[in-house]
């Protein structure tokens, strides 16, 4: 795929439900939404066993799977932890529409990354209390976008909206949502207060044309977040993965200066941010080459320190002295252009 630029948006060709799903309200009626759309419906026997997605090569089976929706139920009734950004992971969904060419989701869905909604979503809300009510008096984080990116799927379910409006009504519950998408107007009126942080994802300008294949450029990003600021949600911004790449300087300065364009956004009292510098896996590495065979990405192993992650796989990143001259060049460009900004980690 190399510098191809794919078109947002890219339409669903199937829709495949998962044993149970019908069982549920939402099932049944995305199930007629779907068929009434005209859309290929098959349905699998088996619980996460996805059949029935062509493709004859590792990148059409790819690009087939981005086109498929999977609906289900969410069975397990354990949470996983959510280290920095949360306690726990809060799933509504799986995967992204998005083509990002460095996606840290190919370590867990490799060739066949299809998104899956899932319908019982009162189920998964109570499990959310539970965990509440377990941490009480401690208030508790969740995170809502830990494997997938939850917007473009509100469209179908409104679970996203639930989950804040659950939220707002938690005295101990917060949640956290993280974006690349715009298509925020379902969010704006909903009854929220201030306990859901809506971040958006950005990087440099450069790094997304270059990169996020299928998602919003930065000025509409910037654009949705001015919209969610004016709806009284605490905003914040991902900037990830950083790259060490020449020009990396002056192109995250430009980025740090287009915000700060932006008073409503720049002067905000509540703004948070969150660095995540460019790390993969040797699992993400095999697929990452064999999807995008004309990759500009950095992935040369020799230039990285090799070490163990949350969940016991291994990764390469940075080493010690170039992530200690990108978090210092970072601090001082958070400083000059968003003083008000609080960086809530560099990692």
């Amino acid at each position: 795929m190399g510098r191809q630029v794919i078109k947002m948006g890219t339409p669903l060709k199937r829709v495949i439900f998962e044993p149970g799903a019908l069982d549920y309200p939402l099932g049944k009626k995305l199930y007629h939404t779907f068929r009434e759309k005209g859309l290929e419906i098959l349905f699998t026997s088996s619980y996460n066993r996805i059949t029935g997605i062509p493709g004859k090569s590792m990148r059409e089976s790819f690009m087939e799977a981005k086109r498929t929706l999977v609906v289900g139920v969410r069975r397990s009734r354990r949470l996983e932890t959510c280290k920095p950004s949360a306690h726990y992971q809060l799933p509504l969904a799986t995967s992204c529409p998005g083509m990002c060419e460095y996606c840290y989701l190919f370590t867990h869905f490799g060739r066949r990354p299809y998104q899956r909604i899932y319908v019982n979503i009162d189920e998964i809300l109570a499990m959310a209390k539970d965990y509440i009510e377990d941490r009480k008096p401690e208030v508790t984080v969740f995170e809502a976008a830990a494997t997938s990116d939850p917007l473009p799927v509100e469209k179908y379910t409104g679970n996203l909206a639930r989950t804040i409006e659950f939220m707002g009504n938690q005295p101990l519950g917060r949640l956290r949502v993280v974006t690349k998408f715009t298509d925020v107007a379902n969010l704006l009126g909903l009854d929220h207060r201030g306990h859901t942080r809506f971040r958006f994802s950005i990087n440099a300008a450069d790094i997304i044309k270059r990169f996020e294949h299928g998602t919003p450029p930065l000025a509409e990003r910037l654009a949705a977040a001015a919209r969610i600021i004016k709806a009284g949600y605490p905003p914040g911004f991902i900037i990830a993965p950083i790259f060490y790449l020449d020009g990396w300087q002056e192109q995250y300065r430009a980025l740090f200066q287009e915000i700060a364009r932006q008073p409503l956004i720049a002067e905000h009292n509540d703004l948070t941010l969150e660095l995540i510098t460019h790390r993969f896996t040797k699992k993400a590495k095999t697929t990452i080459e064999t999807l995008f065979p004309k990759t500009e990405l950095p992935l040369d192993e020799e230039d990285r320190s090799f070490k163990y992650g949350q969940f016991g796989y291994g990764k390469y990143v940075y080493p010690a002295k170039v992530k200690t001259e990108m978090e210092s060049f970072f601090k001082e460009m958070v400083a000059t252009y968003l003083p008000q900004a609080t960086i809530e980690y560099f990692i």
